[in-house]
């Protein structure tokens, strides 16, 4: 489930992510934050448990499958709940700058990340259904589709 009010509760997530070519040119209007999230864990059958701070929002999420669309199950913890978990995240984590850009009636959620991947630039648009994920036209400054793969995904990220 998704804390963003923009987006109703759903036991699902339908998403698509790309590489970024280049940044839109008035990046820094939009609405941005600093995330941190790390993995609780991982297992075989493309579960994860995940502790994220997005600003001063702190959340547990469960995720199921992989692909384009996944189940998610997501809770509001306590920044003391956060504390207590992160040390369990150790070897598994990340930390990007997250951009809210607008684009028709979606919004690119603009990942460009610190650290080891420092350089790293991805987009993720998510999307109610099937059928308006597969008929998104992307803007000309997103890349390359890599929804799906491994090389791409966060928990990738996080273990590197």
């Amino acid at each position: 489930m998704s804390l963003d009010p923009a987006h109703p509760p759903s036991s699902y997530e339908i998403e698509r992510k790309f590489l970024v070519k280049e940044l839109p040119s008035n990046l820094e209007k939009y609405e941005c934050r600093r995330i941190e999230q790390g993995y609780l864990a991982v297992e075989r059958n493309g579960t994860q448990v995940r502790l994220r701070r997005a600003g001063s929002v702190c959340s547990l999420t469960v995720k199921r499958g992989g692909g384009m669309t996944r189940h998610e199950w997501e809770i509001e913890v306590t920044e003391l709940q956060f504390q207590k978990l992160w040390p369990a995240t150790e070897g598994r984590r990340l930390r990007k700058t997250r951009y809210d850009v607008p684009f028709e009636n979606f919004t690119i959620e603009v990942d460009i990340y610190d650290g080891h991947h420092k350089g790293l630039i991805v987009a993720e648009v998510e999307f109610d259904d099937e059928d308006q994920c597969q008929r998104f036209q992307p803007p000309a400054w997103l890349g390359q589709d890599v929804s799906g793969q491994p090389r791409y995904s966060n928990i990738k990220l996080a273990r590197e």
